[in-house]
């Protein structure tokens, strides 16, 4: 490779990096109740990855998360998602922008009990004035397997199923990122490889970029990366993970 192409192939990675933090610090209280939960970390995230963020209990995983989707605010250091600096926005463009440009996924999984799936799928878009894509509505519906429960209301279905319909939200206005937080906690075996297998071929078929925090090995396994937090730092990465291999890390952090 000259060393043209490779300064082009350089410049086609960072064009394509969707969400990009930079220098993160977080504290939580004051004095000696202190916490430092972030401790300057950066990281970047391109467009169409799947990246799991694992690390032991307190690790500051899910702050990270958080702060990274804009739904916790940091001391200092910047979060861009799509060329937008989240950290300098008000709380109504911050809001805004988590509606329209942003799909989240929990582990409870947040769905009003009084809507229909299909109203719960179709909230977010309506919330922002919207019309919703109705082929890119069926082909999230059939792809997940919900077209025979699109009539029924959270409690008559499974969790699995909600689950399923969280995420059919959350990609229904085609976020620049979901964020998912313990997507599969809630969830049995079976349910949560359905979640994470659907996860995984929204990345590879329609190039979303995912974030997933998680504490399972074998959820991680479906990721193209995961970052390895330990006391507030980005300690360790880990490319093509498998289950063993993200066993071994956790082992090593956990002493």
């Amino acid at each position: 490779m000259t060393s043209t192409t490779a300064e082009a192939a350089a410049e086609h990675v960072r064009d394509d990096r969707v969400a990009i933090a930079t220098n993160l610090v977080k504290t939580y209280g004051k004095g000696d109740g202190a916490v430092a939960a972030l401790r300057g970390v950066s990281a970047a995230f391109t467009r169409g990855q799947f990246t799991a963020i694992m690390g032991p209990s307190g690790s500051g995983k899910s702050t990270f998360l958080h702060c990274l989707a804009g739904l916790d605010t940091v001391d200092s250091g910047t979060v861009v998602i799509g060329g937008v600096d989240i950290t300098g926005l008000s709380r109504t463009q911050l809001t805004r922008l988590r509606r329209d440009r942003l799909g989240f996924v929990f582990q409870a999984f947040n769905l009003l009990p009084m809507l229909t799936a299909e109203e719960n799928i179709r909230l977010t878009g309506r919330l922002a004035g919207a019309r919703a894509d109705q082929r890119w509505f069926d082909t999230l519906v059939d792809a997940l397997g919900l077209r025979g429960r699109l009539h029924h209301r959270p409690a008559e279905m499974s969790g699995g199923q909600q689950q399923r319909v969280a995420v059919a939200r959350a990609l229904l206005t085609r976020p620049e990122v979901l964020f998912a937080d313990e997507p599969t906690g809630n969830l049995d075996s079976r349910s949560g490889a359905e979640v994470l297998g659907f996860l995984r071929s929204a990345v590879d078929s329609y190039r979303q970029t995912v974030i997933m925090v998680t504490h399972d090995p074998k959820a991680a396994a479906y990721a193209d990366r995961v970052l390895f937090l330990a006391d507030g730092n980005i300690v360790d990465e880990l490319a093509a993970p498998t289950i063993d291999a993200v066993h071994a890390r956790m082992r090593r952090l956990e002493g």
